[in-house]
């Protein structure tokens, strides 16, 4: 017989997590602010990385994943097709301004925030299932979550180096959803 949460347990799950997720997603959103207009024009690499992590943000929120349609549309290309600073096959259909990419950004936060603070029993047990060929990713609801926070500070963390590098700027760190907002 599996145990149930207590709803207190359920109500501390959904503030830790949306802490977490919320301030992965406000570092992103701090990183593409601080980046100038026009870094995005003559560094490619990192548009492609900022549109890459924020698709992804959006896909991994997305149950089922096989009705996935993202604001900021895009077309999958083949190796010898991709531009050289691209870091996937996801090739943005145009390049987006900061303003569209932004936007979207909040979109998905609001969308997160939405399904993290509906979580119930019930859709912890729900999976992301992209598929059942070999290397479909099939995750539960927590896990995918926790895989999408990764992802993200994965890819905020390029971009901090970066505007380090490049723009001798930083990102502050948030601690949690809300810290320095």
């Amino acid at each position: 017989m599996q145990q149930r949460l207590k709803p207190m347990e359920l109500s501390l799950l959904r503030s830790i997590l949306w802490n977490q997720f919320g301030a992965a997603i406000h570092m992103l959103t701090t990183c593409i602010q601080t980046i100038p207009d026009h870094y995005f024009d003559t560094h490619k690499r990192a548009y492609y990385i900022a549109y890459h992590c924020i698709i992804f943000l959006d896909y991994y929120s997305s149950f089922p994943p096989t009705g996935f349609s993202p604001q900021l549309s895009f077309t999958q290309q083949p190796t010898d097709l991709r531009p050289p600073e691209s870091i996937d096959d996801l090739i943005p259909d145009k390049i987006y301004s900061k303003a569209e990419l932004l936007n979207y950004i909040n979109e998905i936060r609001s969308k997160c925030r939405l399904l993290i603070s509906t979580i119930t029993e019930e859709r912890l047990h729900t999976r992301f299932t992209e598929g059942s060929e070999s290397g479909d990713m099939d995750y539960p609801f927590l896990e995918i979550f926790l895989y999408n926070m990764r992802h993200t500070a994965h890819h905020v963390g390029q971009l901090n180096l970066l505007i380090r590098q490049d723009l001798n700027q930083h990102v502050e760190w948030s601690f949690r959803e809300g810290d320095g907002i």
